[in-house]
């Protein structure tokens, strides 16, 4: 990210069969987490498990974080998903990386040692200064809620 301190990140194996994150293709926003497991994982239905990346990072930018995604193959294929719906990993967090999944479907999936897992992004992180108001500036919307601009 240029104009940031994330032209490089340091990252460092904390298990010995990790795999580095990649970027599939020049154009993928996101690198590649693999599950660092010794044997296969079953991810029984409607259950969630913790998967292990084996990797540590340290972003030295306290204004970008590191977003856990979802792989689409996986969610869509297969009902696999974050069970945050995006992880967060904070700038100043040194520990282990791990992915949290939930199998959203009626089948059991099992996880393979090395298997692509999910999706690490990294994004600006806004951190303004908060105030509390008696009153909000008014807008057309105004406290209209889901479904209130529209069908759908």
């Amino acid at each position: 990210m240029k104009g940031t301190n994330m032209e490089r990140l340091n990252i460092k194996k904390v298990r010995e069969n990790a795999v580095l994150p990649v970027r599939a293709t020049s154009g993928s926003a996101g690198y590649d987490l693999h599950a660092c497991i010794d044997e296969p994982a079953i991810l029984k239905a409607h259950s969630r498990i913790v998967i292990p990346t084996g990797l540590a990072i340290a972003i030295e930018d306290k204004n970008i974080a590191a977003f856990v995604f979802a792989r689409s193959g996986l969610g869509i294929k297969h009902g696999i998903a974050p069970s945050n719906c995006v992880g967060v990993i904070d700038s100043d967090y040194r520990g282990e990386c791990m992915v949290g999944l939930t199998n959203h479907s009626d089948d059991d999936y099992v996880i393979q040692p090395g298997e692509r897992v999910a999706q690490m992004i990294f994004m600006p992180v806004y951190t303004p200064v908060l105030c509390e108001v008696d009153e909000l500036i008014e807008t057309v919307r105004g406290e209209g809620g889901f479904g209130s601009t529209g069908k759908g």
